[in-house]
């Protein structure tokens, strides 16, 4: 039976039967409402938060209900939702506990590396009828998960401080979905472990010695070419800036990604390398 396929199981392990031509969706996560418009269901979701701006051009026609945190759920019971799709690292669980007890299907998503987006993928297509379309992303991303193998391959790889957040500074944790994305790239992050997922640098933590290169994310925290150039006045070790949707961002944005960190790879590697 469909409901039975393994495409329709979750990450809380929920079973999805097929939604049919009348779900009504509701998405609390940025890079899923895109994966959404990308499987063509646009016209059936109904509410968003105010972080998922993608596609730009569209997605503004659908109703904002508050954050990825602190969702309005008086208005998202007013659009009357049949499924609320969410995340284990964006939603509270005490919110999606809440959303459940009047939403009928609670879709919870949690990839925690890049190549559990065929998944993703695979998922939402299988409950909302898009099968084919996603078995299209699945293929986009195995190519580009390819070409980020083969372009990483000959390059050394590298220990880096990935900064998202400051005052306090904060980085990621080995085990988290967007430093596995910089290992798929080659980049090792540090620390190599903390008890926190995103754990906070002291000014004099080792991780700055450590780290060959510093980056920074324009997302959460919208890092600036400023903060880089103060960076390096401080630390004598390459700084960059990096686009924080090509690490951390699912769906039809984490094929982009892919192939923009491939590039930026070799882009980062020729500049240190010695002239001839």
């Amino acid at each position: 039976m469909a409901q039975d396929a393994p495409d329709a199981v979750d990450w809380s392990g929920a079973r999805h039967a097929p939604a049919g031509s009348g779900a009504r969706i509701a998405c609390l996560v940025p890079s899923i409402t895109e994966l959404l418009f990308a499987l063509e269901l646009g016209t059936q979701v109904v509410a968003r938060t105010g972080f998922c701006v993608h596609p730009r051009l569209v997605v503004r026609r659908v109703p904002k209900i508050g954050g990825t945190k602190d969702p309005d759920l008086v208005r998202l019971r007013a659009a009357a939702p049949t499924h609320v799709v969410v995340n284990v690292d964006e939603n509270r669980r005490d919110v999606v506990e809440a959303i459940a007890r009047f939403v009928p299907h609670v879709i919870v998503t949690h990839p925690q590396e890049p190549d559990d987006n065929p998944r993703l993928y695979r998922l939402l297509g299988g409950v909302f009828g898009r099968a084919q379309l996603a078995a299209a992303l699945c293929a986009q991303y195995h190519a580009a998960r390819a070409d980020l193998d083969r372009t990483v391959a000959p390059l050394p790889r590298e220990r880096v401080l990935y900064l998202i957040w400051r005052r306090p500074w904060m980085t990621v944790r080995p085990d988290t979905y967007v430093a596995a994305t910089l290992r798929a790239a080659g980049w090792d992050t540090l620390p190599a472990s903390a008890a926190q997922r995103y754990p906070e640098v002291a000014e004099d933590a080792p991780e700055w010695r450590e780290a060959g290169r510093l980056l920074l994310s324009t997302e959460p925290y919208a890092f600036t070419r400023r903060d880089v150039a103060a960076l390096a006045r401080v630390h004598p070790r390459p700084v960059h800036l990096v686009n924080g949707e090509w690490t951390s961002w699912y769906g039809p944005r984490a094929i982009e990604g892919l192939r923009s960190l491939a590039a930026l790879r070799v882009a980062l590697t020729a500049e240190r390398a010695p002239p001839p």
